[in-house]
């Protein structure tokens, strides 16, 4: 719909610009967004990207483009293609760092020192834009939704991206979290949806709907995978479940497989033994 070109800022709203990241690869699709967004008098940035001064630059162009300084820089969750660049932005912006609270977790961003940390269903007042914060944990314990009341349109961070699902990591991730936070979205009035990586999403209802049902598909697989492999060691099922995923992603894929063996324990139609091994309850 909008071209995806690195450095470039694109509107797609009133008010409402993407800058591309110049971080292109398998976990990030083209890149990750970064949204520009008007504020009373000035420029809030949410998800200022990678620790890369070259988006850094491009994000000062951006600002100094359309006469707007810095005012805010927001979070939806502190993975490092989505954070760390606020470390090198703070000094260039005369107001907070907000979003979600510090995680304890190895693929976080340890730089990440929020000033203020926001609470679900908090509203951030910008003028003509209002956002209210939807938490939705899932991809990560921290995730956080931002939804534009006045327009519809939600930033989606890596809850929903387009083109791909979102890897689940566990202790971190959870999928039953996950889930529970995509089907709290179907009660939301939501226009369309600006995703942490790729393109809009225009139909979100049916987006939100697929992915639930692709997850629970994949569920019913790992179940009978171990059915036909009881005792098995999450990665003794991988190429099992994922055979229809290209084998170098299967080392990714793993942590999304660990998270359904989770679920499937939650709901107690599977076990985890002392060693390990998960088997259908």
């Amino acid at each position: 719909m909008f071209a995806l070109t690195p450095g470039q800022p694109v509107e797609i709203g009133s008010g409402i610009w993407r800058l591309l990241a110049l971080n292109p690869g398998m976990m990030s699709g083209p890149g990750t967004n970064t949204y520009l967004m008007a504020d009373h008098d000035g420029l809030a940035v949410l998800d200022p990207g990678p620790a890369d001064s070259r988006h850094v630059d491009n994000i000062l162009r951006a600002a100094q483009s359309l006469n707007m300084p810095l005012t805010r820089l927001l979070v939806t969750h502190t993975h490092r293609d989505h954070s760390p660049a606020v470390a090198l932005l703070r000094s260039h912006c005369r107001g907070p760092v907000i979003g979600p609270p510090i995680l304890d977790d190895p693929l976080q961003d340890d730089s990440w020192a929020p000033d203020v940390v926001l609470a679900d269903g908090e509203q951030i007042d910008l003028g003509k834009l209002r956002l209210r914060v939807i938490a939705t944990p899932g991809h990560v314990s921290n995730h956080l939704c931002y939804l534009e009341e006045n327009s519809g349109l939600l930033f989606s961070g890596d809850h929903l991206i387009n083109g791909s699902t979102v890897v689940i990591a566990p202790p971190a991730g959870s999928m039953s979290d996950y889930l529970r936070s995509l089907r709290r979205l179907l009660d939301e009035t939501i226009s369309h949806i600006a995703p942490g990586h790729g393109d809009l999403i225009l139909d979100p209802v049916l987006t939100i709907e697929a992915t639930i049902g692709h997850r629970l598909a994949r569920e019913e697989k790992v179940f009978q995978a171990l059915n036909d492999q009881p005792d098995s060691l999450p990665a003794d099922l991988v190429a099992l479940v994922y055979n229809d995923v290209p084998t170098f992603l299967h080392g990714v894929a793993a942590f999304s497989l660990d998270a359904h063996l989770i679920r499937l324990a939650e709901l107690q139609r599977a076990v985890r033994t002392e060693d390990g091994r998960y088997r259908p309850a």
